[in-house]
Order: C-alpha cells, then structure tokens, then sequence
C-alpha cells in the first residue's frame, strides 16, 4: 500500500458520505406507502430499521471506499463516480443474493413481489451510495491535483 494511513483517513471520509447518503436515500424510501406496506409484510419495525440502515450503509460504504482507494488503477473505467457505481454494484449483487432473496421465502407468501421491491429499494440506495463516494472522490482527486500544480516551480511542468 502507498500510504496505509491516507488511505484509511481518506475511507473515513468517503465511508461516512457513503453511509450518510445511503441513510438519507433510506429515508426517503421509508416515507412511501409502498415501503410501509414492505415493512407489514416484513416485520420490520421502522425506528430500528433507519438505524440498521445507517449501520449497514457504513459497512457498504467502507467496503467501497476502500477497494476504491486500493484498487483504482485496476477498475475498467476512467471516472471515479462510474467507479465507484461499479463497485457498489458489485456490492448489490452480494446483498441481494446473501439477504434480499432468503429474506424475502421466509417472511412472506408473496415471494417474488416483495423480493423484487427490496431489490428495487437496494439498488436506489446503493446506487446513491456510489455515486456519492465517487462524487468526493473525485473532488479529493481535483484538490490534490491543484495543490501539486500550485506546488511546482513556473515552467517545470
């Protein structure tokens, strides 16, 4: 690793927009009629949920930060928002196939609509969550590029 502790200093901050926004898009879906009606069929109880939103936001959007930052050369693609939207993709798949699905055949009897709305609430917060860890990302990628331009002498570019 170039630099253990920018790296991890540098995942703070992402992980904490990731988490925050993932939250955020949470909530958001959280005051529709179809997420009350998801919750019923569920069992989810809404105030224990925003916080298990804002835990698992955190731990997806370290997951992300971090392969980002360690791994950014080698992610086929040249923005980092598409990026990280790619990880955090990868990061949906996992999600949807460890959670969504065993979830969805033991708590209801309508397994496929429910599995299917999950999925769909997942991708909009994971979605929200790549987009913005990439978003500051690459903004932190722009500050640094303009202090190491301020930084040179005149003509030794």
């Amino acid at each position: 690793m170039k630099n253990s502790k920018g790296i991890w200093k540098k995942a703070f901050v992402l992980t904490l927009v990731g988490g925050l926004t993932f939250w955020l898009a949470n909530f958001a879906i959280s005051r529709t009629s179809i997420a009350a009606e998801y919750r019923a069929a569920m069992s989810i109880s809404y105030y224990p949920m925003l916080l298990e939103s804002l835990i698992g936001g955190l731990i997806i959007g370290l997951w992300v930060s971090f392969l980002l930052l360690r791994f950014y050369d080698r992610i086929p693609a040249k923005d980092p928002i598409l990026k990280s939207v790619l990880l955090s993709s990868l990061v949906l798949v996992i999600v949807t196939i460890v959670l969504g699905g065993p979830s969805s055949f033991y708590a209801t009897s309508n397994v496929l609509r429910y599995f299917v709305i999950g999925t769909v609430f997942n991708v909009i917060r994971v979605t929200a969550l790549g987009v913005a860890i990439g978003y500051v990302y690459k903004r932190q990628l722009r500050e640094v590029k303009s202090t190491v331009v301020v930084a040179s002498p005149a003509g030794l570019k």
